[in-house]
């Protein structure tokens, strides 16, 4: 994970209802990750372009290459159930401070959320950053780079 910069980090009451409850599903989520390892867990619910909640955790593995991040994890549990396209990606982690996803979670992410809003929140859920996936990563690599 990438810290957030300190100017972007909000107090969590600055959030709207409805960011605020998808950061509670992200907390559940989180809950329910595994990692024995690094104890490092990770919640993040993706919302979907029809507006369905998409949830997942990390799950790590003893080979760390085998190790699923929480980001991954909503990812293929949306496409699964058909849905092609991101909106807004919510994460908790377990740092302090919030903190956004990693550089492979974000390439993931812009497969199917090129413009995807990314809200961060630190593990005592006082503190926020949001940004957008063009902002994360600008120079994106995606299909189209595959059809030109």
């Amino acid at each position: 994970m990438v810290k957030a910069l300190a100017p972007d980090v909000r107090p969590i009451e600055e959030l709207d209802k409805r960011t605020q409850r998808l950061v509670k599903l992200a907390m559940k989520a989180r809950k329910k990750a595994y990692a024995p390892y690094s104890k490092y867990l990770v919640g993040a619910v993706i919302v979907d372009t029809r507006g369905k909640i998409h949830a997942g955790c990390n799950v790590e593995n003893a080979n760390y290459a085998g190790t699923t991040c929480a980001e991954q994890a909503a990812v293929v549990k949306m496409v699964s159930r058909g849905a092609r396209e991101i909106r807004r990606v919510v994460l908790v982690t377990s740092s302090d401070e919030p903190v956004f996803p990693c550089g492979f979670c974000r390439q993931i992410i812009i497969e199917f959320g090129p413009h995807a809003e990314v809200t961060t929140v630190n593990r005592r859920m006082t503190q926020f950053a949001q940004s957008t996936m063009d902002e994360l990563l600008p120079a994106q690599f995606s299909k189209k780079q595959l059809h030109s």
